[in-house]
């Protein structure tokens, strides 16, 4: 892997903030710190989209929007309209968290219908569509065959986790993740990315963006390495 530049690891990230007792001034300080580090995205709920993207008009960061976050227990019709509207009300970028119901059922032509529809109204209006599938609720096939489906869909992304399982990413799993998909589908990693080590052994792996919460401590914990490889050097 090259060595990143600052800019480069910073535009993988989405900065999430996604907890339910937020205030408007905890998202604007979220979307402002976004913007001074460049950050890919917001990652944040649905209702709050208008607000960030106002508060991030002209920044070059978009809002990353969760649908039927974090359960994926709503219908295929719920999901495609959360999706439409929230993408009409400002989101650059659209999660959804697969039904893991059906995918425990065995009910593949249900998973592969709900993601082709989410996947396709993403695709007429020119939105990033990341599939989420809680890895830490699923058996080794179940994640082989959500690629297999991923791969005959093509989102844009397929993502580890939400962040509120009882699992977070692994280097183990963006591994299997791009043994299936290879460059076909991109990886994002998510789910307790804590520090730059976290990050950079996930990238290593295969992950094309990362999902976490501590996107400035990564960002400055990078600087200080580059700086001091640099006096080493």
């Amino acid at each position: 892997m090259n060595k990143l530049t600052v800019e480069e690891l910073a535009g993988m990230i989405d900065q999430t903030l996604l907890e339910q007792y937020i205030s408007n001034e905890d998202l604007r300080k979220h979307c402002e710190t976004a913007a001074q580090y460049k950050f890919k995205t917001v990652a944040i709920n649905n209702a709050p989209v208008p607000f960030c993207k106002k508060v991030l008009e002209g920044s070059g960061v978009l809002c990353d929007a969760a649908v039927s976050f974090p359960l994926g227990q709503s219908t295929i019709e719920t999901k495609v309209f959360e999706t439409i509207d929230v993408i009409e009300k400002g989101a650059g970028e659209v999660d959804y968290v697969v039904n893991l119901v059906e995918v425990k059922n065995g009910n593949w032509n249900y998973v592969e219908e709900e993601m082709r529809r989410i996947v396709e109204v993403c695709n007429e209006r020119n939105i990033t569509t990341k599939v989420i599938f809680e890895n830490c609720f699923l058996t080794e096939e179940e994640k082989k065959k959500l690629c297999d489906i991923a791969l005959m869909v093509k989102p844009t992304f397929i993502k580890t986790s939400t962040g509120y399982g009882t699992g977070g990413a692994t280097v183990e799993d963006v591994k299997l993740m791009k043994a299936c998909v290879k460059d076909a589908v991109k990886i994002k990693a998510a789910g307790g990315i804590r520090d730059i080590d976290d990050a950079l052994a996930l990238i290593e792996a295969g992950a094309n963006r990362l999902g976490t919460s501590k996107g400035v401590e990564i960002v400055e914990q990078y600087k200080l390495r580059l700086a001091s490889e640099f006096i080493q050097s």
